[in-house]
Order: structure tokens, then sequence, then C-alpha cells
């Protein structure tokens, strides 16, 4: 199995992919029990016109398709955001045995930011997390996005 660096570094070109499309530079990715990547996923909700075209839910569907079934028992998922609300709820459906993030959200981060909502005690299934992997790097490539978005140039 390689590194959480290694897999954070894949979700990152995701994150690239995301903000040469315009969207919001957020990547993922879902590595199976022997180290694979078995789905990857980058934010295209403007593109897809989907408001549930986050990084994390797009790697999760194709992870599924990949394994065909829609419990991922086993996985980790790797993002370089800390996944929201919708994002979290998907994550323990999917029954994702860990979560790998890069950069705090710390206006709506939904892991351990503004709540954790994967450690609530009614939920059947938990997920172990590791926050701030790359953070630096997934943090620069958020701010750079949204400081050209204010300038008004494009990427």
């Amino acid at each position: 199995m390689r590194s959480d660096e290694f897999y954070m570094h894949r979700a990152l070109d995701q994150a690239h992919l995301a903000a040469a499309a315009g969207e919001v530079p957020v990547g993922a990715v879902v590595v199976d029990t022997q180290g694979e990547i078995i789905g990857v996923g980058c934010n295209a909700p403007i593109a897809s016109c989907d408001p549930s075209g986050h990084a994390e839910v797009r790697a999760l569907r194709e992870a599924a398709k990949q394994l065909g079934n829609y419990r991922l028992e086993g996985c980790t998922l790797f993002v370089t955001l800390e996944p929201c609300m919708m994002c979290a709820g998907a994550m323990i459906h999917a029954r994702l045995s860990r979560l790998v993030y890069g950069a705090a959200e710390p206006r709506a981060g939904m892991v351990e930011s503004k709540a954790n909502l994967l450690a609530q005690p009614w939920f059947n299934h938990s997920i172990a997390v590791s926050g701030g992997v790359l953070a630096p790097a997934s943090q620069k490539l958020l701010k750079h996005f949204f400081a050209a978005r204010r300038e008004g140039v494009s990427e």
C-alpha cells in the first residue's frame, strides 16, 4: 500500500482538472483494500447541472460501479477539502472504512470544523478520519482559484 501523500497527490490531480474546467478545485479518489484507485472525481456541479456533483460523490459513484456494490467497505476516500454535510452522509451510506482529507473547511466542514457528522452515535457505522494531509497544497490551489475569480481572471 502506498502512502497517504501518494493518494492525496492523485486527488490533487483531480482538483487541478476541476480548476481548469472553472469548477471549485476539489478532487477525490477512492482506494480499495489492495491499494488500487477504483474511483476518481473532481468537482463538476456546474458542468453537470447537478448539485450533488461534488468530487467525493463522483468518486464514490465510480468506485461503487467498479466494485458492483454501493457498499465500499474497506475502502478509503482521499479528498483535498474537508467534506460537506452531503458528502459526509454519502460516505456513511457507502460504509467507507476511512477518510483522508487535505485542507480544513472552516465555514462548512462537517467532519471536524463545524461539526463531526461521522462521529454521531446514532449511525451504525463509523469512519476513521485523518485530516491535514498535504493541506498546504490544497489550500494554495483553492486560494489561487478564488483570487483569480475575484480579479475576473479565468483559469
